[in-house]
């Protein structure tokens, strides 16, 4: 039989705490609003020394979280990369990492230790029971919130509480350093690099397939040349980097077909160095049609003029190809009379 099924008199009746049985009444409602426990007071509540205590503690968590901060950027600046230390039971790791990663996390974690010990000791814990209303809150509704949120602020000693408050300030002032130190870590500052190769006066040019340096004859009228400063080597760690700015385009016009003036001076009996790095998304080009002198880049089809200053004729390609002055050393190599005089390259004009 289940307990539907027994007659509410025969049901067990309710004892106090005293093992007194209660009687049950009929208008007892078993789902009462039970209301809200009596409200204890906090030490801090009533102890202006232990909420000095409490304010103390928790400007101790905001300041070492600013030390904490400039341990960081000094770990960032004082330690190098490839420093490796043995620290149980990690074993051996970065100490850069470590400390960069202990510094942060201390700084992170006083923040908000700081901001809970203070909501929990010094901030008001008054529970405050309120009617749901409507979502468009009428004027009066608006008047109360903001008067209770003045009263919130007044209680949370914001205001009055004064080494909190700049403590708390300092502390969420300096954590935000940590993210723009770890800017430098996207590379090293470019200064002027991207306005100079290894071209310079005197060096000579070398042929890219055969190694060798270039005479004059080498250079036949419609033919197209690779070439690379002297000096490069494949085998350089850092040869892609600077043969990426460095690579020429060599060809011989005759100097009747050429309409620029400065690329006839810049010339040497008709021969031309260009950059072969497209300006557009920086593709080499690797195309030449000796009939009409044009360049083709192979990856959007930016075509340049080689005759005429390698000017762009078609294309996406926004500016024309950078020339590089040539001349004949005493050896009879042709060499390089000095660099480019402009950026080599795309999106450097956008870079400025």
């Amino acid at each position: 039989m289940s307990s539907q099924d027994i007659p509410e008199e025969n049901l067990p009746s309710e004892q106090d705490a005293a093992g007194h049985t209660l009687q049950k009444t009929a208008d007892t409602d078993p789902f009462a609003d039970p209301g809200l426990p009596p409200h204890e007071h906090r030490v801090q509540d009533i102890d202006e020394r232990a909420a000095k205590s409490s304010e103390r503690t928790v400007a101790l968590l905001f300041t070492i979280s600013m030390l904490a901060t400039i341990g960081f950027i000094a770990s960032y600046v004082t330690f190098p990369v490839e420093k490796i230390v043995y620290i149980w039971p990690l074993g051996h790791i970065s100490a850069l990492n470590f400390a960069l990663g202990i510094t942060l996390g201390i700084a992170l974690f006083c923040i908000g230790a700081g901001a809970v010990h203070w909501a929990r000791t010094l901030m008001s814990d008054v529970e405050i029971a309120d009617d749901r209303h409507a979502i468009e809150a009428e004027p009066e509704v608006k008047a109360k919130v903001m008067a209770d949120f003045a009263a919130g602020a007044e209680e949370s000693g914001f205001g009055r509480r004064k080494l909190i408050r700049n403590t708390m300030f300092g502390a969420m002032a300096l954590v935000p350093l940590s993210g723009v130190v770890l800017l430098r870590d996207l590379g090293p500052l470019p200064e002027d690099k991207l306005r100079h190769t290894r071209w310079a006066k005197g060096k000579m040019l070398v042929n890219m397939n055969t190694h060798e340096p270039l005479r004059p004859s080498d250079v036949a009228v419609g033919s197209l040349t690779f070439a690379m400063p002297e000096g490069m080597s494949e085998h350089d760690h850092d040869f892609q980097k600077e043969i990426a700015k460095a690579a020429l385009m060599i060809v011989r016009i005759q100097p009747d077909d050429i309409k620029d003036k400065r690329e006839l001076e810049w010339s040497h009996e008709g021969i031309v160095a260009y950059s072969k790095i497209c300006t557009h998304v920086g593709c080499p080009i690797s195309l030449y049609e000796q009939q009409t002198h044009h360049a083709l880049c192979p990856c959007h089809q930016s075509t340049f003029d080689l005759s005429d200053g390698a000017r762009v004729i078609f294309g996406p390609a926004g500016h024309a190809l950078p020339q590089l002055r040539i001349g004949v050393n005493e050896e009879g190599y042709l060499e390089a009379l000095g660099d480019f005089e402009e950026p080599v390259g795309p999106a450097f004009w956008e870079r400025g």
